[in-house]
Formats: structure tokens, sequence, C-alpha cells
């Protein structure tokens, strides 16, 4: 943030309000109301309707209806505050929708002669406040409609909004960029797999698997080995290892079960299958060829409580194999995409959460004032 602009808010602090700022409860200045009247009756959802039904908790968009009837109309100049009674999360919605769960509130401005909205959902930003979810407990009412907020004059408002704003436009430009980059990286990641005239083999040919060990967290120690136990990220750390080096896992239960990673770090692998390979394959093109089939291996999931994938079918896939020429070729193109879109050290992931930090940063301190203890 420049100099600048910080200098502008300073300037209409001093000028309108250089004794402190009133903070006033968030139900003094927020209005409630339930969503009961908006709910959807249809939950035949397609992503070709138009109109998003909206849910409590951070999944926000449960699908699309082409339901019209006894829409929330929602607008650029009557934005409301999608509130979940039970998680604390909200969003900021400008659009016509329909809702699936009365579990929220919706929230919107009481009087725009001393309040900013958009001011209002940044001040609830600011909230530190972590309700006990065993107890599901409706929080709104009994708990944030209570949390004072600073009120400063409404163009002390405006200005910190407009900065505000600055941050979440360049984050959500480089979101979409990020996303964009993903649909670019895995359009790349099939078309470079479409070989023809290349030898296909099974699996088997190729690589061996080896099956993790049983452990639970319960009789291990803590350190700093990742422990690939069958979701998207380590489920845990502990100090010892059974596999070092380059390796493929493979997920083999749960709700991931089929689910392809890459490590190349020491790491315990339980409930999983690793994958190494041999005869010159090249472990990163075999990677990618995996991730490029990531769909197909969730569909071979078997069971019902706990579904699983099986070694054995695993390893009856056929696998394309160019010369070591040609799949260096691939890997080189497919690591670039690869940082650029999943590196949490680099690349637009690394950029998002740095902005987002800096937001972060720039918010809380925007949006703390010395006390000024008068009413409204």
């Amino acid at each position: 943030m420049s100099k600048g602009k910080l200098s502008e808010l300073e300037k209409l602090i001093q000028e309108l309000c250089p004794d402190g700022v009133v903070y006033v409860p968030l139900g003094d200045v927020v209005a409630y109301e339930q969503p009961t009247k908006y709910i959807v009756g249809s939950t035949d959802y397609d992503d070709n309707y138009e109109i998003p039904v909206l849910t409590a908790g951070q999944s926000f968009i449960l699908g699309y209806t082409d339901e019209i009837n006894g829409l929330y109309r929602a607008s650029k100049e009557r934005p409301v505050i999608i509130f979940d009674d039970f998680t604390t999360s909200f969003h900021w919605v400008d659009f016509e929708f329909k809702v699936k769960s009365s579990a929220m509130k919706m929230l919107t401005l009481k009087n725009a002669d001393i309040a900013n909205f958009r001011y209002l959902y940044y001040a609830i930003s600011c909230i530190r406040y972590q309700p006990d979810f065993s107890k599901h407990e409706r929080q709104w009412i009994g708990k944030y409609s209570h949390f004072k907020i600073p009120l400063p004059p409404l163009p002390v408002q405006c200005e910190i909004v407009r900065i505000l704003d600055n941050f979440t436009e360049l984050t959500a430009e480089l979101t979409a960029e990020l996303t964009a980059r993903k649909k670019q990286y895995e359009y790349y990641r099939k078309l470079l797999f479409v070989l023809s005239g290349v030898q296909r083999v099974p699996l088997r040919d190729v690589a061996t698997m080896l099956r993790g060990d049983y452990v639970t967290k319960e009789n291990t120690t803590r350190g700093e080995i990742p422990v690939i136990l069958g979701g998207q990220e380590p489920a845990y750390y502990c100090d010892k290892n059974n596999h070092v080096g380059e390796a493929i896992v493979i997920s083999r239960s749960g709700a991931y079960a089929g689910f392809v990673s890459y490590w190349n770090e020491p790491i315990f692998v339980t409930d999983g299958f690793v994958l190494e390979t041999k005869y010159g394959m090249s472990m990163k093109y075999l990677y990618f060829y995996l991730k490029s089939i990531q769909e197909e291996l969730h569909q071979t999931k078997r069971g019902g409580g706990v579904p699983h994938v099986r070694g054995d079918e695993i390893m009856l896939l056929k696998i394309p194999v160019p010369s070591p020429e040609e799949q260096a070729r691939i890997v080189a193109i497919l690591d670039k995409f690869d940082a650029l879109t999943t590196d949490i050290g680099a690349g637009l992931p690394a950029e998002i959460a740095a902005r987002k930090k800096q937001y972060e940063y720039y918010r809380d301190k925007l949006l703390t004032f010395e006390r000024k203890e008068t009413e409204v």
C-alpha cells in the first residue's frame, strides 16, 4: 500500500475523529432476516441453470437451479451478507439467489446515514471468535450481534473500503488467473498423453508396488516426517519413515481412495500403495500420467461404508511408454504448470497467500481505532 493512500486516510481521521471513534454493537447497525421464504423446493441442481442455491458453511454455493419464484433479489445496489448461524462463516452476496438451509441469517444495513455496509462486512472480518461447535448453538442473536465494532464517520469508512477493495480486487484477479492456469494445465496434461504409435504396457511392467505399514497416531512419536494416510494432505507427522526418495503414493481407502500424489522426501505411508519405477521409466512422467486419469482411478473404488481401491487392479492399467527423451519433454512442460498452479512456496498460490496476509494485516490495522466512549 502506498504512503499516499494512508496519508489521505490519516488526514480524514485527524479532521473528522481526532479524539477517537465510537464502538457500537453490530446489532445496532445491521438487521437480519431468516431465509425461510427463499428456500428452494427442487433439488434438481444443474450447472447449466442460472440461479445459485446458497447453503450454510464454507461450501456456500450448493448448486444452481431454474426455480425463479421466491428469489432473494440481492444486487450491487442491494447487497446482503449471508451469515452461517452455526459456523460463523459469512459471504458478501450481490446477486439473486435461493437458499437450501435455514441455518443462516441474511444481514442488511439498518441506517445508510451512519454506516457503509461494505465497511461493516470488513469489520465483521476482524472479529476474533471461535464458537464451541460441539454445542451446535446459533451465534447471531446470542453472540455476534453484541460484538462491538468501530464506527468512524462515513468518509473514513468509505476510504477504508476503497483501500481494502483494492486488495480484494487484486486477490480476485490472481485467483481468476490461477483458475484459468489450472484449466490450461488440465488441458495440456490430457493432450500430451495422446501419444499415437506409442506402446502401452501394464503398470506392473514399469513399476513395482509396495503396501504401506499400519500405524496409528497414538503409537507414533511426533516428528517432521509426513504420514500419508489416505487424504490429499499428510494426516500428521511422526519421527520415522518407511520410504526415502522419489515415490508415487496412491491412497488405498476412504473418501480419497485412488488419489495420486508425488513425493521426493522421507515419508511414512500407511493406508496407501507406493509405486517405484523400473526399466528407466521416469517417476515424474508416470506421476503426471496417473494424474491425467485421476478421475478414472477414483471410479475404481469398491465397497460401501469405507470404499477402497485394489492394488492388483491398478497394476493392470495400461501405461503409454514413449522414449526417455519424450518422457523428459512432457515432464518439463507439466512441471512448469504444476509449479505455477500448486506450489505453495512459489507460483500463483504463493502470491495469493502473500496478498491475503497483506490484506489481513492492513484490514486489521485500518479497523483499529482509539475508542471514544460515547453513544451514537
